[in-house]
């Protein structure tokens, strides 16, 4: 190094403290001075610092800083508050914590910590605040703490008082495994924590100190080398370097370094300077501009200096070095940046590193101390375990014998808890819930149930379908869920609409029907008139007939509606169109029947084999809209609660409703799904449960989608460490599809499960028959018609006897006798025709009648 001198001033505080300092800083300036570094006062080093800017003289700091900007002249090396501020925030996300307490012991704690506090109410964090008294034991506040219940704490007091602070929680019982201390102090690694670290308690810290550093180690050694002969077997432990003083450490390095590269760049001289004569240092800027980035030196180098001593010929790069507290860097303002913070934990060996965190990049842990825990902290362990029988989570056993202690239950959460057992080594006794209650929260804000046992500490855990909610979270601690689910709704299946005679006509509606009835009588009429008009649909009828006069056409009106029904019907009317234009005509109505028959016979037999069930309801919605249909809840739960706290204006109609007839709630689901079977009744429960009870009872199905997203977990006690045991061994099951397994046999294969499941199989093997109920109208129309047919030839008989009574000239009840009887006889197919005769073509034709003829 260069041949410089360090002075060092030594105040002691006292009331006049600020301008001792003052006049010491302008007498030790008077000598010539490159540089003040301090003091590590909050009060006197600001006023330092405005004296260093006036004349510009080089200002080094080592201490916590709140100002957001620094002076020209001034560099800090220990990290900004608001950045350390973020580094707590990170660890708090990781954590997972939703409330905890802050402990200070200054005012200037809070200030400190302002910006961590901003974070908190960011993300909804609840925070309670205490500060320490001088005039009260540290105990006091943990016993206030301790009677909130609260298990975390972020403890921000100074460095010297710390162990005594961790003393006093350890006597009210504050320092034991379901603890979390996250200690701000950087010295945390000087503490003596060896009354604490058996205790299994979570503590965690930051330190700016590496003490794997090879400089620092190296430091050690050469102290403990150069003070061994002064005094006796001097033993300088690398763990009681404090940040202050390797900080101190690196702010020398660090301008030793500028002045080095400074000088080898230029002269530089430090000349006496009077506080009073308002000169200015010559070389002080440059210094500055060595340690600070380039893109602050040209506010420097507008600095009013000599014009002999300007700056414009410095064009080194900002010093940087590697010391004891990482890499010394500064910003633009002058506060530290690029530097690295360990994360140390307390072990039964002590203070660990188990990450790092750097500005910008958060947290990297690099040894997750709890996981070594997992498998040891739940061995050989018997936890108290409460549960609420309700199927097919907890139910108890179907036994002739009578059974005690665990083997009295089974279900999926039994076999759960079981499997978790046998993986993390510990034992487990069942209780029921004693007031048979999931857990709510009352007017007094009490909690009752499985929720309020677990904060009582008559339990250790809690497991049944147990809904994770924010409300609950804030009493408890959940593990990961072991089950996904949803509030839906749980409704009996509608009667089948009921069969009529003339089902065939459902395909079609009455205003398709009525329109090809009219196509029908419309296309009559117009092959009727079309027909007539053309030339070429008159025909001889008589073609052996050359000189016949007389020309015929088949497309009468009658003609022509048998025609159309007969190609509506599929079948021939042994009319044939002769013209384009009725051939045109004939096309057309081809089509149209081609295109409605098949339609009809596609849709005839989707309504006559499948069975189309209308719910009154389908969805909440329409549950809100109606009264007919009663709908509740289980009396006590979080499907309750989440109906009550919702803002959708349709849950919340459907809550007012629900609060305003309490009838409607149920004590258990069981009386839930009785009622349900009643009819009239709508059942809102979990999706898990509801898929439970439709598979064993075939009347009653799940409308509607999943009203809110949830999921089951295991509750432990606020800030037990039971939780990530717990959790870990949950997600080892479902990686290993022990849970799948599990909800298969309780689901679908135990206590009735698959029932309705292979209805639905043997339901979707064949097609559904057609009984007389369904095709009995086609029946009707055949008798309908049958007896128009009979009903018409008798009046053809009547009428044909009638005029062969004429022609013969005998008696009508003669001529119809004899008529009859010839019907009757059935004995030959011909029969004599009446002035029958024959013409030059073979043919033989009856005589005729103005109005009757008839042709064999």
């Amino acid at each position: 190094m260069i041949p410089y001198f360090l002075s060092i001033l030594i105040l002691l505080k006292s009331n006049s403290e600020v301008e001792c300092v003052c006049v010491a800083v302008c007498s030790l300036l008077e000598t010539g001075i490159a540089g003040v570094f301090g003091p590590q006062s909050s009060v006197t080093s600001m006023h330092v610092q405005s004296i260093c800017d006036a004349i510009d003289v080089p200002h080094v700091e080592t201490r916590w800083d709140f100002q957001l900007q620094r002076a020209d002249m001034s560099i800090n090396l220990f990290p900004r508050p608001s950045v350390l501020s973020h580094a707590y925030v990170d660890l708090v996300k990781i954590w997972g914590w939703r409330s905890f307490s802050l402990v200070y012991d200054e005012h200037e704690g809070v200030i400190r910590l302002q910006d961590f506090l901003k974070e908190a109410q960011i993300n909804d964090w609840r925070v309670q605040l205490y500060q320490f008294r001088p005039s009260h034991a540290y105990r006091d506040i943990f016993w206030r703490i301790k009677s909130a219940g609260e298990t975390r704490i972020v403890l921000d007091v100074k460095r010297d008082t710390l162990r005594t602070v961790l003393k006093h929680a350890q006597q009210v019982g504050m320092m034991t495994e379901s603890h979390n201390y996250l200690i701000t102090s950087l010295d945390l690694h000087t503490i003596d924590m060896e009354d604490f670290k058996y205790g299994k308690t979570n503590i965690t810290g930051f330190r700016l100190v590496d003490e794997n550093n090879a400089d620092l180690q190296a430091l050690v050694v050469e102290l403990n080398t150069k003070w061994s002969g002064a005094i006796r077997k001097l033993d300088f432990p690398i763990k009681t370097i404090r940040t202050e003083t390797a900080l101190m450490y690196d702010a020398v390095q660090l301008f030793a370094k500028a002045l080095q590269d400074l000088d080898g760049s230029k002269s530089i001289y430090f000349p006496p300077i009077s506080c009073d004569s308002g000169l200015r240092g010559l070389d002080g800027s440059s210094i500055i501009n060595f340690m600070k980035p380039a893109n602050n030196r040209a506010s420097l180098n507008r600095r009013a200096v000599p014009p002999c001593r300007c700056l414009a010929n410095v064009t080194a790069a900002n010093s940087s070095i590697q010391g004891l507290t990482g890499k010394v860097k500064f910003d633009e303002q002058g506060f530290r940046s690029e530097f690295v913070l360990d994360l140390i934990y307390l072990t039964k060996d002590g203070l660990e590193k188990i990450g790092v965190w750097a500005p910008g990049k958060g947290i990297n842990i690099t040894k997750n101390m709890s996981n070594e825990y997992d498998t040891l902290l739940l061995q050989n362990k018997t936890l108290i375990v409460t549960t609420y029988v309700n199927s097919p989570y907890a139910m108890l056993k179907d036994s002739a014998e009578k059974l005690t202690g665990n083997a009295r239950y089974e279900g999926f959460c039994i076999d759960l808890i079981d499997h978790l057992a046998k993986l993390l080594g510990f034992k487990y006794i069942i209780k029921e819930v004693a007031d048979r209650a999931y857990g709510i929260k009352n007017e007094t804000g009490h909690w009752n149930g499985m929720i309020g046992e677990l904060i009582g500490g008559v339990a250790d855990i809690a497991i049944v379908d147990l809904t994770i909610t924010s409300s609950r979270e804030e009493a408890v601690d959940f593990t990961m869920p072991f089950m996904n689910t949803g509030i839906s709704i749980l409704f009996k299946k509608p009667t089948t609409k009921v069969t009529t005679l003339f089902s065939f006509l459902s395909p079609f509606s009455m205003e398709v029907w009525i329109y090809v009835m009219g196509a029908h009588i419309g296309v009559s009429i117009t092959l009727f008139l079309v027909g007539r008009l053309s030339p070429y649909e008159w025909d001889n009828p008589h073609p052996c007939r050359q000189d016949e006069q007389v020309l015929e056409n088949s497309f009468s009106l009658m003609n022509s509606l048998w025609f159309t029904i007969g190609s509506l019907m599929q079948q021939g009317s042994d009319l044939a169109p002769r013209a384009m234009s009725t051939r045109t005509i004939a096309g057309i109505w081809y089509f149209f029947t081609l295109i409605m028959i098949s339609s009809y016979t596609a849709n005839l037999a989707a309504f006559l084999t499948v069975e189309k069930v209308i719910y009154p309801v389908e969805n909440a919605e329409d549950l809100a809209k109606q009264t007919k249909i009663k709908y509740g809840c289980l009396g006590s739960g979080s499907t309750k609660a989440f109906f009550k706290e919702s803002k959708i204006p349709t849950y919340q109609k459907m809550w007012n409703f629900m609060n305003s007839n309490p009838n409607v709630f149920m004590s258990n689901n069981e009386k839930g799904v009785q009622r349900v079977m009643q009819g009239d009744y709508a059942y809102l429960m979990e999706s898990a449960s509801i898929e439970y009870i439709t598979e064993r009872n075939c009347n009653l199905t799940q409308i509607g989608g999943l009203l809110d997203s949830k999921g089951y977990g295991i509750a432990t006690r606020k800030g037990s460490k039971y939780r990530t045991p717990l959790s870990s061994g949950i997600l080892k099951l479902q990686e290993d599809g022990i849970l799948h397994i599990l909800k298969e046999r309780w689901w679908k294969q135990k206590k009735g499960g698959g029932k309705c499941m292979d209805d639905s199989k043997k339901s979707s093997s064949g097609v559904t028959e057609l009984g007389l109920g369904n095709v009995g109208g086609v029946f009707v129309v055949l008798l309908t018609g049958l007896a128009l047919a009979a009903f018409v030839a008798v009046i053809e008989f009547f009428w044909k006897a009638r005029k062969l009574a004429h022609v013969d000239r005998e008696p009508l009840c003669k001529e119809m006798f004899r008529e009859l009887k010839f019907a009757l006889s059935c004995r030959s197919s011909t029969k004599p025709v009446i002035g029958r005769k024959q013409d030059n073509c073979g043919e033989f034709r009856v005589s005729t009648i103005p109005g009757y003829s008839t042709q064999y």
